[in-house]
């Protein structure tokens, strides 16, 4: 489309010696109330502008807009680059390459495929941390990295080279969100456009969901589904409403022993109980100049789990003194400030945007917190943290009144209560003092290992004490608060209980640099932090498998065990199968508990253990103090660190380069491999589109309740044997010790649809009290339970279209684009919920799966409905005439499976096709199909 400048908004900034041609905010009455997020947005449609897709009337509508109002316009945003990381980056690129192909049996050029806005993948979920507590921890998981997903990296190697405009950030290197804002973000962006250099704001979109943390650097950005991310990779716009823009009043400073991660889960817990799901969050103040730009990507990190669309930070003196320590050119400094100030996206605390709502908070009045036991917004107090989880104790035990007895018998003296190891004469501070667990809930357990350490193990035992995840570890204040921790810990002779898996992960090598130079290595590792891996590791269930004996321990004696990693997300099963209970703490808390070794401990009153001269030791003894944190900080980081780790990004190590890769335009699929294969979404593919269909005959594949999240739905985390993917990994000849994770075989539709609605901690309401992947067989006489996989291939053979019932919040989580994907795969043609998360609703229309909603107030079981109901769906059809309909109309008829009396219900359902481009998908089949339709 050509440019159109109804607004005369293009002029030229001179920077230095350089003229970049800018399309000026200003140029729109009405700008200089906007929030700064909206100020992007305008830049965006402005320098958009086509006269078709984007329009003046568009532009017009974001000048004048509403903060009250609730939104109703739809606009066409185009982000400057699409970010991914490696396990929803592969099928992005697994598409594009079945896409090429596609292209060619349909008479186009291949080479015509290939991202038109710039890409980069930042490989950082494949490295699991199998092993720990060692020296040699990390080259060893790195080269179990490369063994287990050598197809995979063979197929971005030859991605990096097939198509243009694609970047790849190897194995080893750090997470992708701190890789992002250490070295991809811009902040202002500069490309050329027909022979001129243009500058513009820096966003992006994301295939993870934490994308939000470039945020905090001023760059809009948030996680889109792999679906969406491919079209903004070829071209496409992002469709979205013009949001509400929530303001957030920062003031006060951060009290001393209160850490940057307990102001994000106040923050969190705030959110969630305001409410901000589809609004972006800003914050405003004066309190936000003194906000560290490490504590601004924090908060922006964990804008999924408030629910937010983003959650922004403007540019200051604070972002231009972070691009400076991350070894920015001063070049690209000089145009960040210029273009932000020219354009007026620079913080001025005296002006105050408009904003939709308002909050605030008084950082001086948080307190030390942690968030469980399974999800971000379930806040602790660290002071009520033992009773809460007495508490919650008993959602995850079956109270077996005959171990009362057992609590007072010969085997546990009463100098040893349940919970401890006996007392060792040569190692004074090593009394395992675990769990003063409620008594009707105690299940003492006695463990030994190999190397001949005797302990009980109890409900509440910490066995994952994990450093982890890029919320906290691209954060210097808090990472070096850990490392100061152990250092003091160590001094009192204190260590790790046995029973716990200790794991360092840091989001990038520069971590690994400061921690050195603050001489701080060697304590973290004596109380078994070893770094395991520069990755993702325990956040997205790469924890690897627990202490073995405690691992069977747990399994033989069903004990509820807690995990507490300085993550973002704790949902259920999904930090390790072993693993009920959750917990999210910042960095130093997380090797508190570890030498806790439970979550049933109270930091004010229990001993963390006895130092040499045997006196109790409190966390109020170890804590490090605030200034010595920041003087840490000042003298063990600098822009050398970043200069010299980002040197070779996109280098990779010997192992990297040395891979045989595939070359030429087309990638030549190996047909034995079980990682990457070409999925079915194009096959039979015409240029013409087949006209929509209403739902006749469907069967409901599952009834699920609130808050089913993608974790519930796409598949991830271990394969286990018996399961259909594990059937099928067997079936090809894979060992068991060799399948490998959900999200590193992502490139292999077959075992991802196996994979699909599989989660050990599902609830499908068809089944009573049965967790897991598994269905009634309605194909079947007797209607038996069965896989959910297993079900579906019957009921697609019989040629029975599938339903899913949820309830509210359906596809909470995640950005995860198989949840979308699998739900196609499987046959369902529309998941009827009461509401929906944004992400997941427009990843489904994405894959041609309707979304609908019960009516108002109504769910499936107001309505009477419990999944053995035979489902029609009609006024679908109308799409074919240009129309999207409000509601269409469903009939739930009783089946020879229903309960004897039952009636049939009929209803209304809204239908979640929120704009034209959206419609426009759906009638396609899927956008895949629309951007391929379209190219060719």
């Amino acid at each position: 489309m050509s440019q159109v400048n109804s607004f005369g908004a293009k002029d030229t900034l001179r920077v230095g010696e350089k003229d970049y041609e800018i399309f000026r905010i200003d140029s729109v009455e009405g700008h200089e109330k906007l929030p700064f997020s909206l100020k992007v947005l305008l830049e965006n449609l402005l320098r958009t502008e086509d006269g078709a897709n984007i329009t003046e009337s568009h532009i017009r509508a974001l000048g004048s807009w509403d903060p009250k109002a609730e939104p109703d316009t739809e606009i066409q945003y185009t982000p400057a680059r699409v970010v991914m990381q490696d396990f929803t980056g592969v099928p992005c690129i697994v598409d594009l390459a079945t896409m090429r192909e596609a292209v060619e049996s349909l008479g186009g050029d291949p080479n015509k495929i290939n991202p038109l806005a710039p890409a980069e993948m930042v490989i950082d979920h494949s490295v699991i941390a199998d092993l720990f507590g060692t020296e040699n921890a990390l080259e060893r998981n790195v080269e179990i990295e490369y063994e287990r997903n050598g197809e995979r990296y063979q197929f971005l190697r030859w991605g990096q080279t097939a198509f243009e405009d694609f970047k790849v950030v190897p194995p080893g290197t750090g997470i992708v969100h701190q890789v992002n804002i250490e070295y991809l973000a811009k902040v202002t962006f500069t490309r050329e456009v027909n022979g001129v250099l243009r500058a513009y704001p820096d966003t992006c979109v994301g295939t993870d969901s934490h994308t939000t943390m470039v945020n905090g650097l001023g760059v809009l950005g948030w996680g889109v589904g792999g679906i969406e991310a491919e079209a903004a990779m070829l071209g496409q716009p992002v469709s979205m409403l013009i949001p509400k823009v929530v303001g957030f009043k920062l003031s006060g400073a951060i009290p001393t022993g209160v850490t940057a991660t307990d102001v994000v889960l106040t923050i969190t817990d705030m959110l969630r109980k305001h409410g901000v799901v589809g609004k972006f969050v800003e914050f405003y103040g004066s309190g936000v100049a003194s906000v560290p730009l490490a504590n601004r990507a924090t908060i922006g990190n964990m804008s999924p789990e408030f629910g937010s669309t983003a959650a922004m930070f403007p540019i200051d003196d604070v972002t231009l003194d972070y691009l400076r320590l991350t070894g920015r050119s001063d070049e690209q400094i000089a145009l960040v400030e210029a273009y932000s100030k020219t354009q007026k996206l620079w913080h001025d605390a005296d002006v105050e945007p408009e904003f939709s709502e308002y909050l605030e908070l008084d950082l001086s009045t948080v307190v030390p917190s942690i968030a469980g036991p399974k999800r971000p917004q379930d806040r602790i107090v660290l002071t009520e943290a033992k009773e809460q989880f007495e508490s919650d104790l008993t959602n995850y035990t079956s109270i077996d009144h005959d171990l009362v007895d057992l609590m007072t018998s010969e085997s546990f003296p009463a100098s040893d209560p349940p919970g401890s190891t006996p007392e060792d004469e040569n190692n004074h501070h090593e009394h395992h003092h675990l769990s003063h667990a409620p008594r009707s809930a105690s299940k003492p357990t006695k463990v030994e290992l190999a190397d001949g350490a005797k302990f009980t193990l109890d409900h509440g035992a910490v066995t994952i004490a994990a450093i982890t995840s890029c919320t906290n570890t691209s954060n210097p204040s808090v990472m070096l608060a850990a490392g100061l921790l152990a250092r003091n810990a160590v001094k009192k002779g204190l260590k790790a209980k046995p029973w716990v898996k200790t794991t360092l992960a840091p989001g990038s090598k520069v971590v690994t640099d400061y921690y050195e130079k603050a001489g701080l290595t060697d304590d973290l590792e004596a109380l078994g932090f070893y770094t395991v891996g520069y990755g993702c590791t325990t956040c997205i269930g790469n924890s690897g498998p627990l202490i073995e004996e405690v691992s069977a321990a747990i399994q033989e004696n069903d004990l509820a065990v807690t995990a507490v990693l300085s993550g973002n997300r704790n949902f259920e099963g999904r930090i390790n199968p072993d693993v009920k209970m959750n917990y999210l703490a910042s960095p130093p808390l997380v090797i508190a508990y570890s030498l806790a070794g439970s979550m049933n401990f109270d930091f004010e009153t229990d001993a963390l253990g006895t130092d040499t001269e045997g006196n109790d030791v409190f966390l109020k003894d170890i804590w490090p103090d605030a200034a010595e944190v920041q003087s840490t900080i000042d003298s063990s980081i600098n822009e050398g660190m970043f200069t010299t780790q980002y040197a070779g990004v996109f280098d990779g190590d010997e192992r990297w380069q040395t891979l045989p890769t595939p070359t030429g335009a087309i990638f030549e699929w190996d047909e034995k491999s079980t990682y990457v294969r070409k999925p079915p979404y194009f096959d039979g593919m015409t240029m013409e589109t087949t006209p929509v269909t209403d739902i006749q005959g469907a069967r409901v594949l599952a009834k699920l309740g609130d808050s089913v999240t993608t974790d519930h739905i796409s598949p991830a985390g271990n394969i286990k044997a018996d399961s259909p993917a594990g059937r099928y990994l067997a079936d090809h000849g894979v060992d068991r010790k060799d399948f490998n994770s959900y999200g590193s075989r992502r490139g292999n539709h077959e075992v991802m649809i196996r994979g699909t609605f599989a989660n050990i901690r599902l609830k499908n309401q068809l089944l009573d009290g049965v967790e897991g992947g598994y269905t009634r067989d309605f194909t079947q006489a007797d209607a038996p339970q069965a896989f959910i996989y297993d079900a579906s291939q019957n009921y697609q053979d019989a040629g029975i279209p599938l339903v899913i019932f949820g309830g509210k919040e359906y596809g909470s989580g995640s950005s995860r684009d198989w949840a979308a994907k699998g739900t196609n795969l499987l046959g369902v043609k529309a998941v009827i919920t009461e509401s929906f998360e944004r992400i997941h609703r427009s990843n489904l229309i994405g894959m041609g799966v309707v979304p609908l909603q019960f009516p108002a107030g109504q769910s499936a079981d107001s309505l009477g409905l419990d999944g053995t109901e035979i489902v029609s769906i009609t006024g679908i059809e109308e799409l074919n005439e240009g129309r999207t309909p409000k509601t269409v109309h469903v009939v739930a008829t009783p089946s020879e499976h229903s309960a004897a009396g039952k009636q049939t219900v009929e209803f209304d359902a809204v239908v979640r096709i929120d704009t034209p481009g959206e419609a426009d998908y759906y009638r396609n089949g899927g956008i895949l199909q629309y951007v391929l339709r379209s190219l060719v």
